[in-house]
């Protein structure tokens, strides 16, 4: 891991082509040691995930190669390596697990990020005809303490239309994404139990993309 958080260091600060290929075998060694650490932690998870089927690391990962097309930022490269681990990989609309790899920025995250409209709309239904079920999720102990509450940077400002805005748990309803995450030091990937900490996070959150899942199923 210390290579990988290297690369992407130097990268940062040398984000042109190019550094970049007169620096790809560095690359491919950093993206060679992330994948195997995806396909280790795709084989923990599917022991108690099932759902998740059996994705490719490959399938799963995202591209270091950023769309400036429509971005003030230019820069060419992403200064992180991510991978999204579901059933279909890094494009399935399902709930997953989120590993991300950044100098400082690192954290392991999943959920539903800016789901589609007609998926949005089955998670707020089964969030107005389950909510119990939901916020017991989300004030279970460990849940709490790992990731706190779901992430808010895309809150409503007013409740949807559709729903009661005297509705009880209105406050859930109101989330255009249902995702969590638990941040990381550094220390904590350089530790050689790291890979066992990714599975004891993404055990922890189960219950909350089994409820969504079950959401987006229906």
């Amino acid at each position: 891991m210390k290579e990988i958080l290297k690369f992407l260091e130097l990268l940062s600060g040398n984000n042109n082509r190019e550094w970049f290929e007169a620096n790809k075998p560095m690359y491919q060694s950093a993206k060679s040691l992330y994948e195997t650490l995806i396909t280790n932690t795709i084989t923990g998870i599917g022991a108690f995930d099932s759902s998740i089927g059996h994705p490719l690391a490959k399938d799963c990962l995202f591209r270091i190669f950023r769309d400036v097309r429509f971005s003030k930022d230019k820069a060419p490269y992403k200064t992180n390596f991510g991978a999204f681990i579901a059933s279909g990989g890094r494009k399935s609309p399902k709930s997953g697990y989120y590993i991300h790899i950044e100098p400082g920025k690192s954290f392991i995250g999943g959920g539903i990020y800016m789901p589609q409209p007609d998926v949005l709309k089955k998670l707020r239904q089964e969030v107005y005809f389950n909510a119990p079920e939901l916020r017991a999720i989300l004030s279970e102990k460990k849940f709490k303490s790992t990731f706190g509450a779901l992430g808010d940077w895309d809150k409503l400002k007013r409740p949807p239309k559709d729903f009661p805005a005297d509705f009880e748990h209105i406050d859930l309803l109101m989330y255009k994404s249902y995702a969590v995450g638990h941040n990381l030091k550094d220390e904590e990937i350089l530790e050689d139990s790291f890979p066992e900490k990714i599975l004891e996070v993404c055990k922890t959150m189960k219950p909350l993309n089994d409820f969504l899942n079950r959401a987006a199923e229906a």
